[in-house]
């Protein structure tokens, strides 16, 4: 069943968090090393799939400090960034000064229609709640152009975590959960929103991971 796009959604905790932990965390991961060849390899499709319609334009959404904007800018894809977290976006213009970046929330996407050829959720979705779920894949619907491409990346399961415990080893004080969607329910919000789920990959977790990872690659029209 998919989530309802009328329920109230309260983002500060998240928004406060990525600010309090934004420095450190473009420190620990600036590039894609956290990733796995395979994690690559579906960017890399996903990149392939968006020039080669003759339109690169592609929004981060959810970009963090912009490395992923960086992965794809060097495949030839016009990106522009947008982060909830105004720390997050402010290491994305330090460290990636030529690239363009915007605060702004998944839920309410400051673009018009039809201004993407891809859209790329990587990791974005988590820390939204099943009743914001709908409305972050209507949004990524709206603003993709006719056959645009969608790519969503994110831990696979069921329920919410609290990653609280894990930033404190760190000596960071926040709140912040992180919540959990098989690819079942993140396939049915895509048909949801009106896009077509072209293929998908889950793979176990390896190294420190404690979650398999799960990647959704969808179109439009």
């Amino acid at each position: 069943m998919t989530s309802s796009p009328t329920e109230p959604l309260d983002f500060r905790d998240v928004r406060h968090a990525y600010d309090m932990v934004a420095e450190a965390y473009a420190s620990y991961l600036p590039d894609t090393r956290a990733e796995a060849p395979i994690d690559l390899a579906v960017i890399d499709a996903f990149a392939e799939a968006v020039t080669s319609g003759g339109d690169a334009r592609v929004l981060d959404a959810g970009c963090g400090p912009g490395r992923m904007s960086r992965y794809l800018a060097e495949r030839g894809c016009q990106v522009q960034g947008l982060d909830l977290s105004p720390g997050m976006i402010a290491m994305a213009r330090r460290d990636q000064p030529d690239l363009m970046f915007t605060v702004g929330s998944l839920t309410a996407l400051p673009y018009p229609d039809d201004q993407f050829a891809g859209v790329l959720l990587w990791y974005s979705t988590i820390h939204t709640p099943p009743a914001g779920q709908a409305r972050i894949f209507a949004e990524a619907a709206r603003v993709l152009r006719p056959t645009g491409h969608l790519l969503v990346g994110f831990q696979a399961g069921e329920g919410t975590r609290d990653l609280s415990a894990a930033y404190r080893r760190f000596g960071h004080e926040i709140h912040l959960e992180r919540h959990h969607y098989t690819a079942d329910h993140v396939a049915a919000e895509i048909a949801a929103a009106g896009l077509r789920e072209e293929c998908r990959l889950v793979r176990r977790a390896r190294g420190t991971e404690r979650d398999d990872q799960a990647f959704l690659l969808a179109r439009a029209g």
